[in-house]
């Protein structure tokens, strides 16, 4: 649909539905409660800053994104499919992903006069321009969802944005989160860039693993899954009108800073001030990544002023892709992560320090345990199922964390250079959520995109302790 639309300082120039040159055979993939817990939550928003072409005009580069995001979409094929729902007798209804080939949506805009500065340019991550450069803003993943009455199919899958800066190109996904995980979500935008980088000359594949599109359920588990819903809309919670206000700040920590920070953790492990839990922590050696959760874990409980009494929770999603017997260590497509909580009081968290901290964290990944974690949670789900609410995921006093610094982000070339930055998109924002990618440069670096309320963010940026570990923007 050509013509150009105005959204603030984005104008979007086109869209279209892109469907996969050669369409599979129509399918039905069952959806595990993993896929189905989160259908009432948002879709999953990424998106790179890459520098603009030198040597490849503008249109003739969202061009080159276009045909090869449809050649990857034949390998994602269920992406191009939409949900439909099987309402029963009883008062329960199926979800079930239909590989129809209707296509995801591409779109291609503009941002006269913005530039990369204007996104990474501080620590405070601009919501409202961020937010146009994403596509599918506000939907929960229930609204690609119809039900088999002949209504029109509903919202895509999947839809990716071009928005063209002054000096840079944002590339943006959305993914509903009941077709994939953050695994799944980046597994697709390597498989893209790579197809994109390589149809610019040579052999037009992707080095990344080919996607597993069957999905694992336990041998007990019904499938199709039913919900205990008459219609699929009477489970989902739009937000109202009053939420509190947020905002987002975006730390880089250097490699060498995570060195130092996972030095001093393991030491403070291993000294006499731990000297009462030596027995347990002699042998324990503190990630990196606990080392930074750690210390943002302190420096949130100080930044919301939380009394000493108060009961704060560590929320870590642990991936069971080659954890788990039966779902593939590679190409797994689907959700495959389980929460993993970790509570304590903000006087513990804060008064013991930063091994102390680290040292939970390390405990409750180190505690995973397939049969309790993941079997005999599962199998409780199906008797009763109980979907995932942004209300409900964090409490005030809570921390959370998605995504990983494991995910290829600085890998995705396109064709003319690999990104200079990655921000999420407006959804699934929380208070306490906090996204970690990797850091840019390699070398360990990690980075964290955080979500707090404005005073406590303000509190956490005026923080010394929290800060000396942070790298400029």
């Amino acid at each position: 649909m050509p013509g150009s639309t105005d959204t603030g300082r984005v104008q979007v120039i086109s869209r279209r539905v892109i469907k996969p040159p050669a369409p599979a055979p129509e399918t039905t993939i069952h959806l595990t409660p993993w896929d189905l817990r989160l259908i009432t939550i948002d879709y999953i928003q990424k998106g790179v800053l890459l520098p603009k072409p030198k040597h490849e005009h503008g249109q003739a580069a969202v061009d080159r994104l276009a045909s090869s995001f449809a050649r990857v979409l034949a390998l994602f094929h269920p992406f191009a499919g939409r949900l439909a729902v099987d309402e029963r007798a009883g008062g329960t209804v199926t979800v079930s992903l239909r590989c129809t080939g209707e296509g995801a949506e591409f779109i291609h805009a503009a941002a006269p006069g913005v530039t990369a500065a204007d996104i990474t340019g501080d620590l405070y991550v601009p919501s409202e321009l961020v937010a146009s450069l994403f596509p599918l803003n506000g939907l929960v993943s229930a609204d690609a969802a119809s039900a088999d009455d002949g209504e029109p199919r509903r919202s895509p899958l999947l839809a990716a944005q071009v928005t063209e800066l002054d000096d840079a190109v944002f590339v943006a996904a959305s993914l509903n989160h009941a077709a994939g995980d953050g695994t799944t979500f980046w597994h697709f935008v390597n498989t893209w860039s790579d197809m994109s980088r390589r149809s610019g000359g040579g052999d037009d594949t992707s080095e990344r693993p080919l996607p597993v599109l069957e999905r694992w359920f336990l041998d007990t588990c019904p499938v199709p899954v039913p919900l205990p819903f008459a219609k699929l809309e009477h489970a989902v919670r739009r937000p109202e009108n009053h939420q509190p206000p947020l905002q987002e700040c975006f730390f880089h920590f250097s490699g060498e800073s995570v060195k130092k920070l996972k030095a001093r953790a393991n030491a403070e492990v291993r000294s006499t001030v731990m000297s009462g839990e030596a027995d347990t922590a002699t042998d324990v050696t503190i990630s990196s990544l606990q080392a930074v959760l750690g210390h943002l874990w302190r420096s949130v409980c100080r930044a919301r002023r939380l009394e000493p009494s108060q009961k704060t929770t560590y929320v870590l999603l642990i991936g069971c892709r080659g954890r788990v017997k039966g779902i593939p260590a590679a190409g797994y497509v689907g959700n495959a992560v389980v929460p993993c909580k970790v509570t304590s009081t903000a006087g513990e968290v804060v008064g013991k320090g930063l091994g102390w901290a680290a040292l939970q964290l390390n405990r409750a990944v180190a505690s995973f345990d397939e049969a309790a974690l993941v079997r005999e949670s599962l199998e409780r789900w199906v008797r009763d199922p109980r979907l995932a609410y942004n209300t409900d995921l964090l409490g005030a006093a809570d921390v959370g964390t998605g995504s990983s610094p494991r995910f290829d982000v600085y890998g995705n070339d396109f064709g003319w250079g690999k990104p200079v930055a990655v921000r999420c998109g407006p959804g699934n924002k929380l208070d306490g959520k906090t996204t970690v990618f990797e850091g840019r440069g390699g070398g360990g670096a990690v980075a964290l995109e955080v979500c707090l309320a404005p005073d406590a963010l303000a509190r956490l940026v005026a923080d010394d302790e929290f800060m000396h570990a942070v790298t400029a923007p």
